[in-house]
């Protein structure tokens, strides 16, 4: 009985043993899974709606302020206060609304698209400066500032709705010759910048995606911003910039298109090629068709040289009998007038008898 309980408490042991494993393996799964969800939905960041606010590369709450010439593609305007100082040097490919009722719409949908920005998530965490990051689609968000020396490059991953938010609690500032890259499919249309303060780009600075700040946006000399400024409350300030409105191409639909049109020109290669060749066939014929033409004609002139050489030699000897005829006609008539002679002088006698 001793023997029988010592020999089964080795198998209670490995039973709670592999049942321990087997928790822990479990736990492990379950953990990595939750990654994976978290991590997906980061991933699955979607486009902020910009309502009327779409058509504008250019809105402010108290005023535009320019110096130098700037270049602005797509509506402008600024509501509550009017004010626009420097219009002058601003070319405006688009619509100056000021502070008409479009602009005032704009305002409106301004304050949901900066609302929607501000709440999406999940969101990963920005812990240092952004410059020399690679980043895939998704919400990226700093309780404090967001600050950009050097390059950022955002991959959209083949997919052209990849769409990045980047969530700032107070400013957002970019250093001079900074950049924001995109590469694999991304495009500005899909980037925003939610700034819960104020936003400043640096001197010659190249910025992409559309900014929502709660406050005023400052854009210094010779910025480039292939996107949206977009200020709720505040001003928006310019210095000999070129901003310009981004729209989304429909990728998809170009590749489908060059695909398309690599085919038919595929096919006019083979169409092409088969022409040529039938007339390369056809020339052929004409050719054979000319050489036996020209062979026939040859023979028939070959049998009509010869035809006419033998017909020559009896024409030649039979001549002379037909031309002599004529001789041997005279003893005929001659004949005749000795035949009328005679019968002359019967008549003559019966004459006389009488």
């Amino acid at each position: 009985m001793m023997l029988s309980i010592f020999e089964r408490r080795p198998g209670a042991r490995r039973f709670r043993s592999r049942a321990t494993g087997a928790t822990a393996l479990f736990a492990l799964f379950v953990l990595g899974m939750m990654v994976t969800l978290v991590g997906g939905a980061a991933a699955a960041a979607t486009s902020v709606p910009l309502g009327t606010a779409d058509s504008f590369a250019v809105l402010a709450g108290a005023g535009i302020t320019n110096t130098g010439p700037t270049t602005v593609t797509g509506d402008l305007g600024t509501f509550p206060t009017t004010t626009f100082t420097g219009s002058a040097s601003v070319t405006v490919t688009g619509t100056n609304h000021n502070g008409d009722s479009v602009t005032q719409g704009a305002k409106t949908d301004l304050v949901t698209a900066y609302n929607t920005a501000a709440g999406e998530g999940p969101t990963s965490p920005i812990a240092a400066d952004l410059g020399g990051q690679t980043l895939a689609p998704g919400v990226y968000n700093s309780a404090s500032s967001i600050g950009l020396t050097g390059t950022l490059t955002l991959d959209g991953g083949g997919d052209p709705n990849a769409t990045f938010i980047f969530q700032a609690g107070s400013t957002l500032t970019t250093a001079s010759a900074s950049q924001v890259s995109l590469i694999n499919g991304a495009q500005s249309c899909n980037v925003f910048w939610q700034v819960g303060s104020s936003a400043t780009l640096g001197t010659g600075s190249t910025f992409r995606g559309t900014i929502l700040a709660l406050t005023s946006i400052t854009v210094t000399t010779s910025a480039t911003v292939d996107g949206r400024v977009l200020a709720r409350n505040g001003a928006v300030t310019l210095d000999s910039n070129t901003i310009t409105r981004p729209s989304c191409a429909a990728a998809a639909a170009t590749t489908a298109t060059t695909a398309t049109t690599a085919t038919t020109a595929t096919t006019a290669t083979t169409a092409t090629t088969a022409t040529t060749a039938t007339t390369a066939t056809t020339a052929t014929t004409a050719t054979t068709a000319t050489t036996a033409t020209t062979a026939t004609t040859a023979t028939t002139a070959t049998t009509t040289t010869t035809t006419a050489t033998t017909t020559a030699s009896p024409t030649t000897t039979t001549a002379a009998p037909k031309k002599a005829a004529p001789k041997k006609a005279a003893p005929k008539k001659a004949a005749s007038a000795k035949q009328a002679t005679q019968a002359r002088p019967a008549r003559t006698h019966v004459g006389l008898t009488g």
